[in-house]
């Protein structure tokens, strides 16, 4: 209802009649403080300085030493979920975010969409007087309303953020980024190589949001989600900071291991009597590797390194900026991981993430050789599981599971003004549901009841402010469930249960499970399973967690049967049979866009040529990673197919076009499976033709680059061309017609979703 509904005033026939009234504005409590959660992806318990790493984060060890670190923090193990439990201060799958947004499946727990009556912070502090902001990633938007004809209703302006800049999707390219600015999409304000960077790019958004907000209005309070892409892969980072990593890790993951699990003893960051998990089997020892792996092992490990403490650079920058104008001291700052460090490199490590799902390999031999490119635009590099491990020092597993591997991240607590304590260790048991009641608690407000008309559920987290002054305040959380793709745990009082289930493409059967027991009270890295020495406690545990689940809308238990997640009939845009797209048109998702794998179809461009010189994309989707472009060069119609950078298939015209009106066409006749036959014509008559024995199966875009005409973003498909080559004579349409259904290969779409994630 709108506050001038209930005017105040008096309304007479006559000014001299009548009494104006303005409503009270929104006045923030006396003393508010700033609010900054810094939210990283991907990082590991043991790769900030300050919890036992040798890789350079300043800015982190910084706001540690000037606040709290809390060493018993949790996550739910995957990106979307957490960050959910962090906005909204509820269970994840209590809001229908049990995995990402992009396995969502029709059940409660699990469709991916945040409902109103399950207010965000932003929406709970805006009425308050508050500013907000976000910049960088969201991944909070259910991937069929991520392209530019969808509601903006769960994008980051509907959710109660006032501006935000970054990306959607679960990672995007560091150097060519897929940007969003408020309610559209835009490209990147220089190229990769002017030297852009995406974490740089984002610390400037944040510099200029909070500098217009400062500039207006000095007093007002703001709220900034600041979420990097560091340091989910692709591993970017600029050279001058790789090199600054040379020969750090040339040791290997267990050497590197060791080292940090003694900094983190010494620091105090476990407690007493914690000891090192085992290196699992199924993770090679680094002295088994031959030299030319671990020299492109450690290259791995340089990049990713530089990636953070490159992030931790340009959040320093902001935190600077914030001391600059005088607000850092009443800012209270979290800065937080979504999950544990990710296996999704592979045993090897990868210099392509686009080759899983696309059937192809990523062979060892290509990373040994492209060693002088990683960490740079032209690869998608992502480091070994034995880094992965190590990064995780010293709990158990990784990311996407929920042993403390994947759950136990680092927390960090900063407030100057509100925090006596200085560099001290916190040992509470905390989860990220707890964030958004303590943001509450230290405002002294509560949750409203009501958010623009919508009554509000109850909120899951329970502040834990009280532990700011005291190093002794017990635990205000006693009991937390876990689940994950059927990987399920439930901590209480200090003891954990927890239950590993691999992706198999089958539901957990209860008969196959092996329950784990650990009292991580006394042995935080679950060394020592309980399980059979006491079955009555573990009893009771499982027992717990099936009631915890069945409150918290986790059942029902469905841990990989993806073909039933990209099978069922998902919301989305119906098929059809014909794509009309205009050339001042913004660019379009991969789930928006034309599917044109392992299909006939014809691309037929409307144009007028020029006298003189003519050239400039047509059409293309993806990028150096992988995608198809149809464009004109010299003179001459190109067409080229790039498989997941391995293979380029490219088909040229035999004559120059002449100026004119024509119609420039790419037809594809299959010939098999994921294989076909290319010509190019104009105007109806053949120009050029050749074979495409491997067109990409399953996906163009890992980085959410999209579907473009006229013009190119981003990284190009191939080396022809640097963004944006828009074409230079007059493009009036492209018409893309498509036989047979379009295709989908269940297993691979979520072996995808998993990876980006």
């Amino acid at each position: 209802m709108s506050e001038w509904a209930e005017f105040g005033g008096i309304v007479g026939r006559y000014r001299r009649d009548s009494t104006p009234w303005w409503p009270e504005p929104a006045r923030p409590p006396d003393g508010a403080p700033n609010v900054l959660v810094v939210l990283l992806d991907d990082v590991g318990f043991a790769q900030f300085g300050c919890f036992g790493s040798d890789i350079a984060t300043p800015t982190f060890d910084r706001l540690a030493a000037n606040g709290l670190q809390y060493t018993n923090f949790h996550t739910t193990a995957l990106c979307s979920p957490t960050r959910a439990c962090v906005l909204t201060g509820r269970n994840h799958h209590r809001v229908g975010m049990g995995r990402i947004t992009d396995l969502a499946t029709g059940f409660p727990g699990y469709h991916g969409r945040i409902g109103k009556e399950h207010g965000f912070v932003s929406e709970m502090l805006g009425p308050l007087g508050y500013a907000t902001y976000a910049v960088g990633k969201w991944h909070l938007t259910p991937d069929d309303e991520r392209h530019l004809g969808a509601s903006r209703a769960r994008w980051p302006l509907g959710r109660g953020f006032d501006r935000f800049y970054g990306f959607f999707g679960g990672e995007t390219h560091q150097f060519a980024p897929s940007l969003v600015y408020d309610n559209h999409r835009v490209a990147p304000p220089r190229s990769w190589e002017d030297g852009y960077h995406l974490s740089e790019d984002i610390a400037d958004r944040a510099i200029e949001f909070v500098a217009d907000l400062h500039a207006a209005e000095p007093e007002k309070p703001f709220f900034l989600y600041l979420c990097t892409g560091a340091c989910h892969s692709p591993h970017h980072a600029p050279p001058d900071w790789i090199d600054r990593y040379r020969g750090q890790f040339d040791a290997g993951w267990d050497t590197w291991r060791d080292a940090t699990f003694a900094r983190q003893q010494e620091g105090g960051v476990l407690p007493e009597g914690t000891e090192l998990s085992p290196r699992p089997d199924w993770v090679p020892a680094w002295d088994s590797l031959p030299p030319d792996e671990q020299r492109v092992a450690a290259r791995f490990m340089e990049c990713f390194a530089a990636f953070l403490s490159h992030a931790d650079h340009h959040v320093g920058r902001v935190v600077d900026f914030l001391a600059e104008i005088g607000r850092l001291d009443n800012t209270l700052v979290f800065v937080l991981s979504d999950n544990g460090a990710s296996s999704e490199g592979g045993v090897h490590g990868s210099v392509n993430d686009a080759r899983p799902w696309n059937l192809a390999d990523r062979p060892v031999a290509e990373a040994i050789a492209r060693i002088d490119e990683m960490g740079g635009p032209r690869v998608h590099n992502n480091y070994p599981w034995g880094w992965t491990v190590a990064g995780n020092t010293p709990f158990r597993r990784w990311k996407r599971e929920v042993h403390e591997g994947g759950v136990a991240d680092p927390l960090i607590v900063s407030w100057p003004a509100g925090i006596r304590a200085r560099g001290e260790m916190r040992r509470q048991y905390v989860h990220a549901i707890d964030i958004a009641p303590t943001v509450l608690d230290v405002l002294g407000v509560e949750a409203p009841e009501e958010i623009d008309g919508v009554r509000q559920t109850s909120l899951d987290g329970v502040s834990f402010a009280t532990t700011f002054a005291d190093p002794e305040a017990a635990s205000t959380r006693d009991t937390q469930y876990f689940e994950m793709f059927g990987c399920r745990a439930i901590y209480h009082d200090g003891w954990k249960a927890v239950v590993y289930y691999p992706l198999l493409g089958r539901s957990p059967d209860l008969g196959e499970d092996t329950w784990e027991l650990y009292h991580v009270d006394d042995d935080a890295s679950e060394c020592h399973d309980l399980a059979a020495e006491q079955p009555d406690r573990l009893r009771e545990l499982v027992a717990m967690w099936w009631r915890e689940a069945e409150a918290n809308l986790v059942l029902p238990l469905d841990n990989a049967p993806f073909d039933r997640i990209f099978g069922e009939d998902r919301p989305g845009q119906s098929p059809r049979k014909r794509y009309v797209y205009y050339p001042f048109a913004g660019p379009v998702t991969e789930e928006a866009a034309v599917n044109v794998r392992n299909r006939s179809h014809s691309i037929t461009a409307e144009v007028e040529i020029p006298d003189g010189d003519v050239q400039g994309i047509l059409l293309a989707q993806g990028s150096i990673l992988g995608g198809w472009v149809l464009f004109v060069r010299d003179g001459l119609l190109h067409y080229a197919h790039n498989f997941a950078g391995l293979e380029e298939h490219r088909i040229t015209a035999s004559a120059e076009l002449t100026p004119g009106a024509h119609t420039l066409e790419f037809r594809f006749d299959k010939t098999g499976e994921h294989q076909g036959r290319g010509t190019l014509l104009v105007d109806g008559d053949a120009a050029g033709a050749g074979d495409i024995p491997r067109f990409t199966p399953t996906r163009f875009s890992i980085t959410d680059d999209g579907l473009t005409c006229g013009y190119a973003l981003g990284m190009p498909v191939v080396d022809d061309y640097r963004a944006p080559f828009r074409f230079t004579g007059r493009l009036h349409r492209v018409v893309v017609d498509v036989d047979g259904d379009p295709f989908v290969d269940p297993a691979a779409e979520a072996d995808l979703s998993l990876r980006a994630q």
